[in-house]
């Protein structure tokens, strides 16, 4: 099991949890990124199963139904901590057919409520 560590959520945005789905025939190598940065396996993460885990929460940005209406009809932006977790891989073990699956979805965690 992967351990854990506390961490300060930003106001306006929500812990999703700890946890993504590896794609179908997704295997070694593989490079995670969170937002953009490469993350270290042992370290930031683990893979367990189908599943990498994080030694950390995800972070999510809340948007309401009025910030959502106001950004959508351009007025303001939103700047609230919204991370997005990327993979690279190799499909089936075979280098030549690397994929990249962009903003996969982060799995709440048993005790997170659901958003």
């Amino acid at each position: 099991m992967t351990e854990q560590t506390e961490q300060k959520i930003p106001k306006g945005s929500y812990a999703a949890g700890h946890r993504v789905k590896l794609p179908s025939g997704a295997t070694e190598p593989m490079v995670v990124y969170i937002n953009g940065v490469a993350q270290t396996a042992g370290t930031d993460y683990n893979v367990e199963g189908n599943y990498i885990v994080f030694t950390r929460q995800i972070i999510k940005e809340t948007v309401g139904k009025v910030q959502w209406f106001i950004m959508f009809i351009g007025l303001v932006g939103s700047y609230g901590v919204d991370e997005t977790v990327d993979l690279q891989y190799t499909v089936e073990g075979k280098p030549e057919l690397s994929e990249l699956a962009s903003e996969l979805k982060v799995i709440p965690d048993d005790d997170t409520p659901v958003r």
